[in-house]
């Protein structure tokens, strides 16, 4: 029999019980759904953190304070800064792999302005800062190597922090005083939004390092530094010459354990991805347990379905239809409401996957393999749950089926 002729066959048996078809169909449906849904969030959320990564710089390598070692114990990661504005002017000028460098000096506290009182944390950092983390002003401007120089009491406000102390009017040119050291506005960072941890990038105002480390740092040590290599090809390769640079300026032997830790984004990238693509597989397979739910009812209906057409196959065989003939034409029925609850699934997960955006906010998206391998794995459940039902079919005896009433 032609494949043509059996799909049409299995269409039209499909449509003489529409009601069961669908109720049979609804476990598929309620899978696949379930599969593209969950994977579509799952894969939402990793462009998300993967984006956030990306935002906090291109080609970033990041040192920080090292692990302190007293009396055998070993102190976290942090616990032992020794990180010198001198460390960061070294890098600056010895690297050849790192294009820009920046040290990071981080503090903070009340901030009073405009129309209220907010609490945000302050960076003091070089005017590479904007090229490191890939961070413009959405108005005003950036500070330059003179007000470096000059420590001049001038800041940059992150979006948060410029709605908050100036919701009605336009904070260039306005005054803060940030724990009773008065600075000047002169731009508003573009928006960033949040990272990957929740934290809001724009909760924050940025001002010459010089400035923030005699004003209101008071202290020798800085937090951090940040660098930029000239390629993403040439990050591993700066991070091995910062360390050696890094070793040379704090004095340090080749057995010595660094008193720093170098880092760049990827790290932190794989970590945070590797994270999502495990929940995303785990979703998918807890989501995947509803089609092999949906695929024994299938063969329960299919089996019903054999038992009532007993006479019809006993017809079939009798006007010379082989046994092969019979099993086929069932599995194809089983294929068929599979792939049928397959296709309308995908429309379901589409469906569920838009209205998760639209309510919770949170990314989806749908790759084009996933409803593939939505539809193929739909189409797998309808043959091996279908050949049991189907090679039932082709073994009755044909005198038998005749006789069946």
């Amino acid at each position: 029999m032609k494949p043509q002729k059996m799909i049409r066959i299995a269409m039209r048996s499909i449509a003489r019980t529409k009601m069961r078809s669908m109720l049979t169909m609804l476990g598929i449906i309620i899978g696949v759904g379930a599969v593209i849904c969950m994977v579509a969030i799952g894969q939402g959320a990793q462009s998300r953190i993967e984006q956030s990564i990306l935002d906090l710089g291109v080609n970033m390598v990041v040192i920080t304070p090292g692990a302190s070692n007293s009396g055998g114990v070993r102190g976290g990661a942090g616990s032992l800064n020794r990180l010198q504005i001198a460390d960061a002017e070294k890098l600056a000028r010895e690297s050849m792999l790192l294009s820009t460098v920046t040290p990071v000096i981080m503090t903070g506290g009340r901030i009073r302005g405009g129309g209220g009182n907010w609490h945000a944390p302050l960076y003091g950092v070089d005017i590479t800062f904007e090229e490191i983390r890939d961070w413009h002003v959405d108005s005003g401007q950036w500070f330059g190597q003179d007000d470096i120089r000059s420590s001049r009491k001038i800041c940059l406000l992150g979006q948060t922090v410029a709605t908050e102390l100036f919701p009605d009017q336009d904070p260039i040119g306005q005054q803060i005083i940030l724990r009773d050291v008065p600075f000047d506005v002169i731009g508003v960072l573009e928006a960033k939004g949040q990272t990957a941890g929740g934290d809001d990038q724009d909760d924050c105002v940025v001002a010459p390092y010089t400035t923030v480390q005699k004003r209101l740092a008071g202290r020798q040590f800085i937090a951090q530094i940040l660098g930029s290599a000239w390629s993403p090809d040439d990050v591993a390769a700066a991070m091995e010459e910062a360390s050696a640079i890094m070793r040379e300026s704090h004095g340090l032997a080749d057995w010595e354990d660094p008193d720093f830790t170098v880092r760049n984004q990827s790290d932190l990238a794989d970590a945070a991805t590797g994270t999502t693509e495990v929940m995303t597989m785990l979703l998918a397979a807890i989501a995947g347990i509803s089609l092999l739910v949906g695929g024994i009812g299938i063969m329960n209906i299919m089996l019903v379905s054999v038992t009532e057409r007993t006479r019809e196959i006993g017809i079939r065989m009798a006007i010379g239809a082989r046994p092969a003939d019979v099993l086929m034409q069932f599995l194809v029925e089983s294929i068929v409401l599979s792939l049928l609850g397959g296709i309308i699934g995908v429309g379901v997960g589409y469906g569920g996957s838009w209205l998760v955006a639209y309510f919770t906010g949170w990314p989806t998206a749908i790759a084009p393999t996933t409803v593939g391998i939505a539809l193929g794995f739909s189409a797998a459940v309808g043959i091996f749950f279908g050949f049991w039902p189907a090679r039932k079919a082709a073994g009755l005896d044909p005198i038998t089926a005749l006789r069946y009433e």
